[in-house]
């Protein structure tokens, strides 16, 4: 098993890198586990206070979960990984059975800063985007994925999502084994990556 970390801020492009990986490597051989399915759940929380928490915070994530469950796909074992509705902002019934492939894929804005998390991990990918360009892509995102208004996504980003990306994502570059700039775009680094990957995976098999 080679369990990858791809990390960035926020509209950086990680979805994008992710996509283009599964796309040339082994189809099957692949599974990714979205940080964002590990928030912590706060349905005991009234809405209006559930809507202020702050998900760009290392706080913000049920670590040990997220952790017991890549021990237990890379010992084999099958996993049944929660699910996270942003509207209500609370955990839902529903999981998502996974077993354990070739390819493990942790994508998240913090994927890269629990220490132990990241021990676990082959390689350790920081996508890097202008911060603009980030920015635009939180806007569209934010309004047609979760309901939120222009105005609410800029208050939000000065407030939170620009102070938690100087504060803890940003950092994680150091912990970086590759730097992608221009997320999906960088054909160069994803044909690299690729490359390296099933080097990787042949190797292990031999």
């Amino acid at each position: 098993m080679f369990i990858i970390g791809i990390a960035g801020g926020t509209g950086s492009g990680k979805t994008t890198v992710v996509k283009k990986l599964t796309e040339r490597l082994p189809q099957g051989e692949v599974v990714v586990i979205p940080q964002d399915s590990y928030y912590k759940d706060a349905a005991h929380l009234p809405l209006e206070e559930r809507r202020k928490i702050n998900f760009d915070h290392p706080d913000a994530f049920e670590w040990d979960l997220l952790e017991k469950h890549i021990c237990q796909l890379r010992e084999g074992k099958a996993i049944e990984q929660p699910t996270y509705d942003y509207i209500s902002c609370t955990r839902q019934q529903a999981t998502i059975h996974i077993e354990p492939k070739e390819v493990v894929i942790i994508e998240g804005i913090l994927s890269l800063c629990d220490p132990s998390l990241r021990n676990q991990m082959d390689l350790r990918i920081f996508v890097d985007a202008d911060a603009d360009d980030r920015l635009i892509r939180v806007i569209r995102r934010d309004i047609v994925e979760r309901g939120r208004t222009a105005d609410i996504v800029l208050d939000r980003y000065e407030r939170v999502l620009k102070p938690m990306h100087e504060q803890f994502i940003e950092p994680c570059k150091r912990y970086a084994d590759v730097i992608v700039p221009q997320g999906g775009h960088n054909t160069a680094a994803i044909n690299m990556l690729v490359k390296f990957i099933k080097h990787q995976l042949t190797h292990k098999e031999n």
